[in-house]
C-alpha cells in the first residue's frame, strides 16, 4: 500500500482524498471511506479485466461539469485483486493528482 497524499479533483471540487491507497496498473484506488459519493452517479457501463474482475463505473458531476464514466470500482474481485474491492479509481488526467 503506497503512502503519501492522493487527491482526486474536478476543478476546485475534491472528490476523494487519502494518505493511504492502493495502486494497481498505474491507477490510484481510493478506499471507500475517502470518496465523496455525492458527486458520483452509477452508470450502466462496465468492463472486464481478466485478473481483477468486472468493473462498474460512475459519472462525475462536479464543478459544473459531467464526466461520463470517469471513475470505476470493482464490487466483486478475483482473489488477486481482493485488496481493491470497492475502492474507487478516477481517470488520470481528468480527476486525479498525487503527491
Amino acid at each position: 500500500m503506497p503512502s503519501g497524499h492522493a487527491k482526486a479533483t474536478v476543478g476546485d471540487t475534491v472528490l476523494a482524498e487519502a494518505d493511504t491507497w492502493e495502486e494497481v496498473d498505474g491507477n490510484v484506488y481510493f478506499p471507500p471511506g475517502s470518496v465523496k459519493t455525492d458527486y458520483l452517479t452509477k452508470t450502466d457501463h462496465s468492463t472486464h479485466c481478466p485478473w481483477k474482475g468486472d468493473a462498474s463505473y460512475y459519472s462525475i458531476h462536479a464543478d459544473g461539469r459531467k464526466l461520463e464514466n470517469a471513475a470505476w470500482y470493482y464490487p466483486q474481485t478475483k482473489d488477486k485483486a481482493e485488496h481493491i474491492r470497492d475502492h474507487v479509481a478516477f481517470c488520470a488526467g481528468r480527476a486525479l493528482e498525487t503527491g
